[in-house]
């Protein structure tokens, strides 16, 4: 699946999906989530990985 079926099935645009790819987002909806985990078959933990800030500010 490319990223703009994944992105036209999720609902969101593409450049908002392409910051979910690139690991720059700084916000994400659970609606969003589960949209792309229900497409995908998989688990939010299949797909998210934990990095906490550098900069506590």
């Amino acid at each position: 699946m490319t990223l703009s079926e994944l992105s036209d099935q999720v609902g969101i645009t593409l450049s908002n999906m392409s910051i979910l790819k690139t690991g720059k987002v700084r916000a994400l909806r659970i609606s969003t989530l589960d949209a792309i985990c229900r497409i995908l078959d998989c688990t939010p933990a299949d797909i998210l990985e934990y990095r906490p800030d550098t900069d506590p500010h």
